[in-house]
C-alpha cells in the first residue's frame, strides 16, 4: 500500500469510525468502577499453538478474546499474518471483526523484519523501512503502536548507537501516523532494563517508549528491570508460565510487579501473555483471574 493510497484509505476509515463505539473503560477494563488502576488485554501469542495448528483462525482472534475470555482489547503478532501487512482486504476484515465485537486493537508485535541495531548502515536503513508497512497496518487497524526489537551485533555501545539511529528513524516515520514505537525487553542487550532505558533516553522521541515484559530478562533482576522501564511504558506484558495451587504465578511475583507499575503512575493496559505448556485457554484464564484478584487487593496510587 503506497503512502498516499494508505492515507486516503485512512481518511475513509476515520470517517467510518465516527459511528463505531468508544472503547474507553468498557467491557473488561478494570478502572475506577472496580477500584483498579489498569485494564486487561490479550496478546495473540497466548494462543500461538491454536493459531499455528489452524484450530484458531487469525481473523477470529478478536472474537475469541471477547467470547471466550470477556477481554475487549487485543495485541497482534505479525508472525501470524506476516504476508498480510499490505493486504487491505485482510486488514479490513480483521479491523471490522474487532470493531463489530467491541474489541479494541492496541498494537502489533513485529518480528523478523531485520535488526534496527544493525551496524551496517545500509542494512539498518533497510530494516527500518521493512517496519514501515507495519506502522501503516497498525494505523489502519486502529492500533496505537507497534512493538519492535532492539537488536544487533557488536558491543553494547555499538548496538546501542546503531539502535538509537534505527529507532529514531522509525519513530520519525511513525509520527506522521500517530503511532508509537515501543521496544520490548526481548533478548540480547535489551534484556537489561538499564541498557534499554538508557537507549530510550538517547532516542529521545516522544513516540518511542517501552513495553516491559515480566519475563525475557534472563539473569537480570526482572523487578528492577520493569521499574527501570516504567518511565517509558506504553504497554505491559504480563508473561506467565505456570501457577501454584493458590493461583499465583510461580516464576513472577505478580503482586510485587503490580505495585511497581502502580507506583510508576501507570493506568493503561496490561496484556496477558501466557507462554506455558499447559492448555492455552487455562493459562489465559489463570493469568486473568490472578490479575483481577490482585486488582482488588492493591490500592491505586494517590493522585
Amino acid at each position: 500500500m503506497k503512502r498516499r493510497t494508505f492515507l486516503q484509505a485512512s481518511a475513509g476509515l476515520a470517517a467510518a469510525t465516527l459511528t463505531t463505539p468508544s472503547f474507553g473503560s468498557s467491557g473488561h477494563s478494570i478502572g475506577t468502577d472496580k477500584g483498579g488502576f489498569f485494564k486487561i488485554s490479550l496478546a495473540q501469542w497466548s494462543l500461538h499453538r491454536q493459531l499455528r495448528s489452524g484450530v484458531l483462525k487469525v481473523l477470529d482472534f478478536p472474537v475469541k478474546a471477547k467470547k471466550a475470555f470477556a477481554i475487549d482489547a487485543v495485541e497482534y503478532v505479525n508472525q501470524f499474518f506476516a504476508d498480510k501487512a499490505k493486504d487491505q482486504k485482510f486488514l479490513t476484515a480483521l479491523r471490522d471483526r474487532a470493531v463489530d465485537h467491541g474489541v479494541k486493537s492496541l498494537l502489533i508485535m513485529v518480528d523478523a523484519e531485520g535488526a534496527l541495531g544493525n551496524p551496517d548502515k545500509r542494512e539498518r536503513l533497510q530494516a527500518v523501512e521493512n517496519h514501515y508497512k507495519w506502522v501503516e497496518a497498525a494505523k489502519y487497524l486502529g492500533c496505537h503502536a507497534i512493538r519492535v526489537n532492539a537488536g544487533g551485533q557488536g558491543s553494547s555501545e555499538e548496538v546501542g548507537s546503531a539502535c538509537t539511529e534505527g529507532l529514531r528513524g522509525l519513530s520519525e516515520f511513525a509520527q506522521d501516523f500517530d503511532i508509537d514505537i515501543v521496544v520490548e525487553n526481548h533478548g540480547g542487550y535489551s534484556s537489561s532494563g538499564l541498557w534499554l532505558s538508557q537507549l530510550l533516553r538517547k532516542v529521545d522521541m516522544p513516540n518511542c517508549g517501552s513495553l516491559p515484559d515480566f519475563g525475557n530478562f534472563g539473569n537480570y533482576d526482572r523487578y528492577l528491570g520493569v521499574q527501570q522501564l516504567m518511565p517509558f511504558a506504553r504497554g505491559i506484558s504480563a508473561k506467565s508460565f505456570s501457577f501454584d495451587e493458590r493461583g499465583n504465578e510461580v516464576n513472577t511475583d505478580f503482586a510485587r510487579m503490580l505495585r511497581i507499575i502502580r507506583d510508576a503512575g501507570y493506568k493503561g493496559y496490561i496484556g496477558i501473555e501466557y507462554e506455558g505448556s499447559s492448555d492455552e485457554e487455562y493459562g489465559i484464564k489463570a493469568t486473568q483471574k490472578l490479575l483481577l484478584r490482585l486488582s482488588q487487593q492493591i490500592e491505586p496510587a494517590l493522585s
